[in-house]
């Protein structure tokens, strides 16, 4: 069946380039399905754009605020527009890295402590011991994540002049930082498709890692023993189905090889990720068999059904 599927794309977050990369791909696979499509540039006069378009159904290919937070899925919503990936009340929770811990690990999922640090506290003195990770409590893409290290050179405690996510965002959520490796795990049509080990060279998975090519290996199947793979993708389903995740997701890890099961952590849920020719969910799944337009059309199909 030829559907119009408009494709919302690019908008104003830190991860726009992102996100106008993924909807390359995504358009190409949808004319490629035979569908007609519109791609649209959100700007403020979206809804209009929208209104005049009148898709049978909207890809929302935005990554960060306002399209992955719950704002653009109210907007669809009021305006009765079907749409792919997670509704608005899923979408408020996961991008909000404290509200899906309080959301998931009542239910067990193991998830790293921490608490929430006013940013200019810092620079009185650490909030927990070092090492430690900082990190805005709502972006994406690693987006100004920093590491504290005893040997970090933003001073100690940090300094005021010091760069870092600080400068940028009035709160910080402050967690362990935990040893180890990168493990992630994409959900697809209620499957977890498997386990991606991301060994970066410069031992830490940040944006350019992720978004430039030759600077992270992506390892799948990930070399790790059984009962690792089985608990990650256990656990990414659980939250994707305790979240309300619609489409597909991704759940990144961090486990510590030195404590087997007792050492592997759910950092978060990506309600949207990325597709672009580096991610890892269109490479989760054509390892099973299933191309990227393949790919494009399931999602199309979750939100039509």
């Amino acid at each position: 069946m030829t559907l119009h599927v408009a494709v919302l794309m690019g908008g104003w977050s830190a991860e726009r380039e992102v996100s106008l990369s993924s909807a390359k791909g995504i358009v190409e696979a949808l004319l490629m399905l035979g569908h007609r499509v519109t791609a649209i540039d959100l700007d403020r006069d979206v809804a209009l754009r929208l209104a005049e378009a009148r898709p049978d159904v909207v890809f929302n290919a935005l990554h960060g605020t306002p399209g992955e937070d719950g704002t653009v899925q109210g907007m669809l919503d009021l305006m009765g527009l079907k749409y792919t990936h997670s509704g608005m009340v899923t979408s408020v929770i996961a991008i909000d890295k404290q509200l899906t811990k309080q959301t998931l690990v009542p239910h067990g999922i193991p998830m790293p402590g921490g608490r929430m640090v006013r940013s200019e506290d810092l620079y009185a003195g650490d909030p927990l011991p070092r090492p430690y990770v900082l990190k805005p409590v709502n972006e994406g893409s690693s987006v100004g994540v920093a590491i504290v290290t005893e040997s970090g050179n933003y001073g100690n405690p940090i300094a005021a002049g010091s760069s870092g996510p600080w400068t940028e965002f009035d709160q910080l959520l402050a967690e362990p930082f935990i040893r180890g490796r990168e493990l992630t795990t994409a959900v697809l049509g209620g499957q977890a498709l498997g386990v991606t080990e991301l060994q970066t060279r410069s031992g830490f998975y940040d944006y350019d890692a992720k978004y430039t090519d030759g600077l992270t290996e992506h390892v799948f199947p990930a070399q790790i023993p059984d009962d690792i793979t089985e608990a990650c993708k256990r656990i990414a389903l659980d939250a994707h189905r305790l979240l309300g995740c619609r489409g597909c997701s991704r759940s990144d890890f961090r486990w510590d090889d030195t404590q087997g099961v007792e050492g592997l952590f759910l950092l978060e849920v990506n309600t949207q990720p990325g597709m672009t020719p580096l991610s890892l969910v269109p490479e989760q799944a054509r390892y099973l068999g299933i191309d990227y337009p393949q790919l494009v059309q399931m999602i199309i199909d979750e939100a039509l059904s």
